[in-house]
């Protein structure tokens, strides 16, 4: 009789449920997606019960689709987006659609906070970091001041990984990583004091576990039911998206560095020591409850890629289905390094990294009548690599990290002309692993094994991991490349104060 994980990948438009063996090896995977709502200018929301409906049938269906028996699963865990906010009462009952990081309708919120506390100078004292109105703080308190029905209805606050291990469990609890992204002391791994100092009422946030731990008594007779696996299925605290990742990386001893290029992307450094926020970096606590994680995310990577597809490709999409993107690898090849000096900055929801703005959005710059389409969409994947290389620079600079070779994880990995385009601009080595989509899922799966005993510890990751692709800059490229990326940061920093303007009032419903 076979051994397996369940780790369930929970992305921001799907879920994806992988049935991994206890040697690390992905037997199946399925997925299903879940919409995402656009109520507002700003504001981006999901349903939880979406969420949970995906889980079950994906866990049904990866389990028929692998042809094994549900007692042969020996543990779920989950790997999800971070930053959720979904409150719900005493009872489980969900208050308010999830609130998803990417929403930024809290600006006015994360001003008032900050100025609670002396300014923006004084709050980064305390906090160690500025807030901005895509953070879980700031979104609580907007739904004290604009929702009183559901904050003062609230049992607890949780993310979707918490909101998922109560369906599973019936406990509600917050595990260590994604409670870092609400606000956690990295040193004494306990709510931040300062959540209190900003009037957060403490008691609705609920209690903390590490990503290894076992949750409640496994699955309830509910949930067992509703996925078809015996009651008592172990259920695992799991972790954030980025950090099991970088778990699925083997990019996860000391001062190692990973890449991930998915619907967004981030580059995630782990540290035994730094936890310093700088330059839209967050210091967040690591799967590995002795490590950090340096995270620095962009909020838009392959989903500008896709809205390059869906607009500009349709019917080459239509006609080629899944082969569109080697077809546009194939485009991408035709251009010139530099795409004859076109910029397209890819901030289309705003940003984080290396940039902190919630009214920053894209801009094709320097264009003219010979550029076409083909030179919008190499410019696109070029904009994502000029990002990738500032938030390497910056972590040279504020932390001493060695940013030349490193691993790059995600579905956009697969991508042969874009991982070269990113070689050239960073002027850096760097290696896709094997499965790279599957990188979150298996570390999440790792994590699970760590609490049934199978493997000792964090660093058995790197047993799991191997690469599949290296690259390496070609040097006749780095003129044009170190010229634009100059000019890429010029965009932003000419342009950032007229975003603002422009967008501010619009942003906060008052346009």
């Amino acid at each position: 009789m076979g051994k397996y994980i369940i780790a369930h990948d929970m992305g921001t438009s799907s879920d994806k449920a992988v049935l991994i063996s206890f040697a690390g090896e992905i037997v199946a995977s399925m997925a299903e997606p879940y919409p995402t709502y656009y109520p507002a200018p700003s504001f981006v929301e999901q349903n939880p019960q979406d969420y949970w409906d995906a889980v079950c049938k994906t866990t049904r269906e990866v389990v028929k689709k692998a042809g094994i028996k549900p007692d042969e699963v020996k543990g779920i865990v989950f790997s999800t987006q971070a930053m959720g906010i979904i409150p719900v009462d005493a009872y489980g009952k969900v208050l308010h659609p999830n609130i998803t990081w990417v929403d930024g309708r809290a600006e006015k919120q994360a001003q008032k906070l900050m100025n609670k506390v002396g300014g923006k100078r004084i709050f980064t004292l305390v906090a160690g970091t500025p807030i901005m109105g895509k953070d879980v703080i700031a979104k609580i308190q907007w739904l004290r001041e604009e929702r009183p029905d559901v904050y003062n209805e609230t049992k607890y606050f949780l993310d979707v990984n918490g909101f998922l291990k109560y369906k599973c469990t019936g406990e509600m609890v917050a595990e260590l990583s994604g409670a870092s992204s609400y606000g956690l002391d990295l040193k004494k791994k306990t709510w931040m004091s300062a959540l209190k100092i900003v009037g957060i009422d403490m008691s609705k946030l609920p209690p903390l576990v590490k990503s290894t731990d076992l949750i409640g008594n496994g699955l309830t007779q509910e949930a067992a039911q509703l996925m078809e696996l015996p009651v008592g299925t172990p259920v695992f605290g799991g972790c954030d998206d980025t950090q099991s990742a970088a778990i699925g990386s083997g990019m996860n001893g000391d001062g190692e560095i990973h890449i991930y290029l998915g619907t967004s992307a981030w580059v995630g450094a782990t540290s035994k020591t730094e936890t310093k926020f700088k330059h839209g970096t967050g210091a967040l606590q690591s799967a590995d409850p002795e490590m950090n994680l340096i995270a620095g995310v962009t909020e838009a990577a392959g989903s500008n890629i896709q809205w390059l597809c869906d607009q500009f490709f349709r019917t080459e999409q239509k006609e080629l289905g899944e082969g569109i993107y080697k077809y546009m690898d194939e485009v991408i090849s035709s251009i010139p390094a530099g795409s004859d000096h076109l910029i397209c900055t890819p901030w289309m929801s705003g940003e984080r990294c290396p940039v902190s703005s919630t009214t920053t959005r894209s801009t094709l710059f320097n264009i003219t009548p010979t550029h076409t389409r083909e030179h919008l969409m190499k410019a696109l994947y070029e904009g994502i690599g000029y990002n990738l290389r500032w938030i390497l620079e910056n972590y040279e600079k504020d932390y001493g990290f060695h940013c030349r070779q490193f691993r790059i994880i995600g579905g956009g990995a697969l991508d042969d002309a874009w991982m070269q385009i990113i070689a050239d601009i960073t002027k850096s080595e760097f290696a896709v692993v094997e499965n790279p989509r599957m990188a979150g899922a298996l570390g999440a799966a790792i994590i699970a094994l760590i609490g049934l005993g199978e493997l000792k510890g964090f660093s058995d990751a790197k047993l799991f991991v191997k690469e599949a692709k290296s690259y390496k800059p070609n040097p006749a490229n780095a003129y044009i490349y170190d010229k634009l990326f100059m000019d890429y940061k010029r965009v932003y920093k000419s342009l950032k104060r007229t975003y603002r303007k422009a967008n501010s009032k619009r942003f906060e419903g008052e346009i």
